[in-house]
């Protein structure tokens, strides 16, 4: 079990992240189409996750445009925007922010993933939902960077997430 903290409260995760070296844990997430995303489908590019709880958080929301926005750049790499959120928010949050460089994927149906990853909450006012973390895969699944937030309330290590897709 992992412990966060959210506004001074202690908050406890199922477990750890995936180690660095480790193959990922497969997935199925949906789309904003409602259609199925399984880690198999973005093999052969590299892979950022930003995990977090939900779009209506500024923090949230702040995440998403960033990497939105860092998006533009890579090279053979898919950004993924994750959370229990559903799609009909996550496509409405897109269209009004204007966010086209990332892939929003939810967890809703059952919450595997977040079990996979051992980032799901387990308690406080937040259980169900996802821990802020990212994620960073290489071109085969293989984990390259892995961080979950100290406290829910601040944003990743964009850089360190950036940098980790440069050097694998």
């Amino acid at each position: 079990m992992a412990t966060v903290t959210g506004k001074g409260e202690k908050m406890h995760t199922l477990g750890e992240l995936p180690a660095t070296g480790s193959q990922a844990p497969d997935f199925e997430l949906t789309r904003i189409d409602l259609k199925p995303a399984f880690l198999a489908d973005f093999h052969g590019r590299k892979v950022l996750m930003n995990i977090f709880p939900s779009l209506d958080t500024s923090t949230c929301a702040a995440s998403v445009r960033q990497f939105n926005a860092e998006a533009a750049e890579l090279e053979n790499t898919v950004v993924l925007c994750i959370s229990r959120d559903l799609p009909f928010a996550q496509r409405r949050f897109c269209v009004a922010e204007g966010i086209a460089n990332v892939i929003m994927l939810s967890d809703f149906r059952d919450g595997n993933f977040g079990k996979a990853y051992q980032l799901e909450f387990t308690d406080s006012a937040m259980r169900g939902l996802l821990s802020r973390s990212v994620v960073v895969l290489d071109e085969r699944g293989k984990v390259l960077y892995a961080e979950q937030v100290a406290d829910t309330g601040s944003e990743p290590n964009y850089k360190a997430a950036l940098e980790a897709l440069l050097h694998d």
